[in-house]
């Protein structure tokens, strides 16, 4: 059963890094990276909903923090303590300004975890549905949860 679980989550992961990877490849250029940690969360069978603090890092320019929202719909079941995050963002230019990634994302989404856990997500939105946001790692979490499904990433401009 462990095994399964862990297979599904990893075969998500996968699939959602190659959906991105194709999309992002559409005249984006990397403009930084965003880290993302939050606490726990419980999972409602059809969804989910985190909150995380959110640090854009890019080069040359002083850190741009967030609040995050993320709101799963599918399959969510169990409790994870704590989660960390970071992807890579991608947009149409190759320098974006404070706040330039609050709005709205959608994406892909699995994980699985059983004590120390993995999982992926990959999303577009922001000005225009001009961002992606693709796994730059595979996203750590503590606890004992499976979720498949899509994804919603609200960012707000935080301190």
């Amino acid at each position: 059963m462990r095994r399964s679980i862990l297979l599904a989550g990893l075969a998500a992961a996968g699939l959602v890094a190659s959906l991105v990877s194709a999309q992002s490849q559409q005249a984006m250029v990397r403009v930084g990276v965003l880290e993302c940690r939050g606490g726990a969360s419980i999972g409602f069978i059809v969804g989910s909903v985190t909150h995380l603090g959110c640090v854009l890092r890019a080069d040359g320019m002083p850190e741009d923090r967030y609040v995050a929202t993320v709101r799963k719909v599918g399959l969510d079941l169990g409790i994870t303590a704590e989660t960390a995050l970071a992807w890579a963002v991608f947009a149409p230019v190759n320098r974006i300004g404070p706040g330039d990634l609050a709005g709205n994302y959608a994406g892909a989404q699995g994980s699985a975890s059983l004590g120390v856990g993995i999982g992926g997500n990959a999303l577009w939105g922001g000005s225009n549905n001009s961002i992606a946001l693709q796994p730059l790692s595979i996203q750590g979490q503590i606890g004992l949860n499976v979720a498949a499904g899509l994804e919603s990433l609200e960012l707000r401009p935080g301190r």
